[in-house]
């Protein structure tokens, strides 16, 4: 079906990395979330599936109740029981690699347990950016800005990028700002290609496991407390964090009721 991504071919030349995938069960906006059935399978079963189909050498879930990890051994998946008290989910990632044994400059990609559609392809692109980039800790991705409405709505992150592909800042605020043109002006020029274009940060990451479990003890940085962004924590501590320009935007998650049927409704029509 046009529109949705269409999983990648496995590659035995690629170095091999763990995607680990953090599952909670609890949800204000969409109660036991991960295991919302999508098209005869719990969500947090379809998306371990759509991951396996990266190049990932492991593929495990990080489950805060026994019940996801149950459904996911059911489904052939593996996963493992964390703690319920984490405050985030790099916090139960980093005791999941702590469990599986994950140090040094192992790669571990971290895909969000409500994205049934992503794409195995950006998954490779995100873990090879600790491959290309030496000095990196962090890998993340972004796409080019589609609507004037997107760059002004504060739900949508941002990222502006350094000469080097680095991430320099991210913000939900409208960045880059331009001063000397009104909104709709600059933003005109900006999608036709001419000078600075806006980019949405994609919530997919990649690790050095080594910096992931090293993470939770960074104290938070006022610029995260503030926005609300907890990868500006590592940015702060003078982590580097290499992005991937991606040529479109991703499958949609689901966070609402809204989300989750539209996604069922996708799939449906495959």
């Amino acid at each position: 079906m046009a529109g949705l991504p269409q999983p990648a071919a496995r590659s035995s030349g690629r170095p091999g990395f763990t995607v680990l995938i953090p599952a909670r069960l609890a949800s204000s906006r969409l109660p036991d979330k991960p295991l919302a059935d999508i098209a005869g399978l719990p969500m947090v079963v379809r998306v371990a599936r759509r991951s396996a189909e990266s190049a990932a050498s492991r593929v495990v879930v990080a489950a805060d109740d026994a019940r996801i990890v149950d459904v996911c051994i059911r489904h052939g998946v593996e996963a493992i029981l964390t703690r319920s008290d984490h405050a985030s989910g790099s916090d139960r990632l980093a005791e999941a690699c702590v469990q599986l044994g994950l140090d040094g400059d192992d790669t571990v990609v971290n895909v969000q347990g409500d994205e049934p559609l992503i794409d195995p392809d950006l998954i490779n692109a995100v873990a090879g950016l600790l491959t290309a980039s030496a000095d990196a800790s962090m890998g993340t991705a972004a796409h080019r800005i589609a609507s004037l409405d997107d760059y002004l709505n504060p739900n949508v992150v941002k990222v502006v990028l350094d000469a080097s592909g680095f991430a320099h800042y991210f913000s939900r605020a409208p960045i880059p700002w331009c001063r000397d043109q009104p909104d709709t002006a600059w933003w005109e020029s900006a999608t036709q290609g001419i000078g600075f274009a806006p980019l949405r940060h994609v919530g997919i990451y990649s690790y050095r496991a080594r910096f992931l479990r090293s993470f939770p003890g960074l104290p938070a940085a006022p610029t995260e407390t503030v926005e609300a962004l907890e990868q500006l924590r590592a940015l702060w501590h003078g982590h580097r964090i290499a992005v991937h320009l991606a040529d479109k935007a991703p499958g949609p998650g689901v966070d609402t009721p809204d989300d989750l049927a539209r996604v069922r409704a996708l799939l449906a029509a495959v």
